[in-house]
């Protein structure tokens, strides 16, 4: 244990590899005492999907990781931790599984993967829905919840976006670099519902600001904008962020990558405010100098990234509506090598 770090005591402890938890485990933990507490599932105990699972465990909900690896057996070894800028602190989670049929229904499922493992995630996640079990994904795209509707159904289909800066710093660690936890979330339509306004309840009480925005499409189309422009630049640049928005050059790269997503979304009927794109450029300026997005990590590392899924995404959406997009195009020819040689393809 760190110094100075908080450990939080769990009703119950059950990590598998193989077989399945006793069938009654939540059942057992629902309704302790007079806290109502919801079953949560957290599909990708990464940065983003470990720093919510663990705040929520922290708060007293029952949450279950589905994690795989090193990860996964050092949670099981010995919990989950947390390390933020608000306080440190170790939670061991009621399940933490590499198998979803373990866990059973539950009442949410966060999707927390990144883009290229969502057809596990598909074929995986059916033991999870029960009869009102919402569903919702918080990546990078815009467009996650339409792949995973085949396999969830659009009765338990929601959509989410969350704003977080943490990373797996070590197995069974995530640490929490910066930018206040928020997360937005709604179902297929766009609206509340008990059940959403229940997982924002839920978020709330573990410190997260969180809410069912006015208009989620927007909200997604504008985390795009500035998650894929600041990616794809800064991954360009193979420099993090401060110099990237302080040379001239680079920052009205940033600014003309982040124009170009704008106006690929009013093509696609998706109304961003007209002052979207400064409104996004002061939270760059807002955020860490030293930080990094999770795309330029990974290629940097050699290891498979959401480029597809990022800048690919806005290139094949531009040309789907007839919008140029040549900064995407041009970020996306540089890092495409890089990316291909990652995934075992290139020459």
């Amino acid at each position: 244990m760190r110094s100075g770090e908080t450990v939080v005591p769990s009703w119950s402890v059950l990590c598998h590899r193989l077989g399945a938890p006793p069938p009654c485990l939540f059942e057992r933990l629902h309704g302790y005492g007079n806290f109502a507490a919801m079953k949560i599932a957290i599909y990708g105990a990464g940065g983003v999907g470990g720093y919510y699972g663990g705040v929520l465990a922290r708060a007293g909900h029952q949450i279950a990781l589905v994690a795989r690896g090193a990860h996964l057996a050092a949670i099981c070894r010995t919990g989950l931790s947390v390390r933020s800028p608000g306080g440190d602190f170790r939670v061991r989670p009621a399940i933490a599984t590499d198998d979803p049929v373990g866990i059973g229904p539950v009442d949410a499922v966060i999707v927390a993967v990144k883009s290229l493992h969502l057809s596990a995630v598909r074929d995986g996640i059916g033991p999870l829905l029960g009869p009102a079990t919402l569903v919702v994904p918080l990546l990078n795209g815009v467009d996650a919840h339409e792949e995973l509707l085949p396999a969830v159904g659009r009765a338990h289909m929601g959509k989410g976006l969350t704003r977080i800066m943490s990373e797996v710093s070590a197995p069974g660690e995530i640490r929490h670099i910066g930018v206040d936890p928020y997360v937005a979330l709604a179902e297929w339509d766009g609206g509340g519902s008990p059940r959403a306004n229940a997982l924002v309840t839920a978020l709330r009480e573990a410190g997260v600001d969180a809410e069912v925005p006015a208009d989620i499409d927007a909200a997604l189309w504008l985390k795009f904008l500035f998650v894929c422009s600041l990616g794809g630049v800064c991954a360009a640049c193979r420099m993090h962020l401060g110099p990237v928005r302080t040379l001239p050059e680079s920052r009205s790269l940033l600014r003309r990558a982040m124009e170009e997503i704008a106006a690929v979304a009013a093509a696609h009927g998706v109304s961003l405010s007209d002052d979207a794109v400064t409104r996004a450029m002061q939270v760059v300026d807002s955020f860490p100098a030293e930080g990094t997005s999770s795309l330029q990590r990974d290629l940097a590392g050699g290891v498979p990234s959401e480029l597809e899924a990022w800048t690919g995404a806005a290139v094949r959406l531009g040309t789907t509506v007839g919008v140029a997009t040549p900064v995407h195009s041009f970020v996306h020819a540089v890092l495409l090598p890089t990316e291909m040689r990652a995934r075992g393809q290139g020459g």
